[in-house]
């Protein structure tokens, strides 16, 4: 297999083909994902939560992600690996979003993705016509948490509206896909139907050209209350605490190690 790219991803929408997008923060699961034949990973800002342990996606920082981004990319030959670009990063200029951009790029992505509609155009025709393939985000958008007033689900009643021209004008400055989250199925459908790039959908319903999970809520890792869309395909988190309860027993008893696992 080559290389999978932005060129491919479009025709997987014009072929109707269906596809996935997980997150990776590692060099580990990045080959595991890849080799299973994913064919975008993102390097989530969701590392804020899953890898430096902050209650929401705002504390990451360019330098937190770029290191994470590399062993991803290095990890990989065939998937398109995307770096979210951080709160602050992108916001304050589009010189500032240029040079973050710039970095995630040396550092191995092939893509970066940014959150907002209308408000981040120029910085999206800016980025595209620097040579840097841009995904768009848009309905809940984590890093503007403190504007909604939680993870409340977008785009019901007069919002509709918005996230569609928002969608469009996303398209028109040059975005490759976007990613439509926690919206009404019924709003995806329209936006998907309404633009030529793929949707990535995450609690937007059924109707979008692909689906996007975290992969720790993929496999049950991750603790507390899920959201509504996520499905757990696995109870990790049971069994990873199983093999360590065991592993703690059989040392307590001097079952491990026994003569198999020792050198003579």
């Amino acid at each position: 297999m080559t290389r999978i790219t932005v060129r491919d991803l479009a025709e997987f929408k014009h072929s109707k083909k269906r596809f996935t997008m997980l997150t990776s923060y590692d060099s580990l699961t990045a080959s595991l994902f890849d080799e299973a034949g994913i064919p975008v990973l993102l390097v989530g800002d969701s590392a804020a939560n899953l890898v430096f342990g902050y209650d929401s996606t705002l504390p990451v920082t360019v330098e937190d992600m770029l290191p994470i981004v590399s062993a991803v990319a290095r990890s990989t030959k065939n998937a398109l690996v995307v770096a979210d670009m951080p709160f602050g990063s992108y916001q304050t200029s589009i010189s500032s979003a240029l040079e973050s951009a710039t970095k995630f790029l040396k550092a191995g992505a092939h893509a970066v993705k940014l959150e907002g509609g209308k408000r981040v155009i120029e910085t999206v025709k800016a980025l595209v016509e620097a040579g840097i393939p841009v995904m768009g985000h848009i309905g809940l958008t984590p890093q503007s948490v403190n504007v909604f007033g939680g993870y409340k689900v977008q785009g019901r009643g007069e919002s509709a509206d918005k996230l569609l021209l928002d969608a469009k004008s996303l398209e028109e400055a040059g975005a490759f896909s976007i990613v439509l989250e926690a919206i009404p199925s019924e709003l995806t459908k329209q936006i998907t139907d309404s633009v030529s790039i793929p949707t990535i959908g995450i609690g937007a319903g059924s109707d979008t050209d692909a689906q996007v999970m975290v992969w720790q809520d993929l496999v049950g890792l991750t603790p507390g209350p899920k959201p509504k869309f996520v499905k757990n395909y696995l109870n990790l988190r049971q069994e990873i605490e199983k093999a360590v309860k065991d592993f703690s027993s059989d040392v307590a008893s001097g079952k491990y190690p026994d003569k198999e696992h020792s050198y003579e």
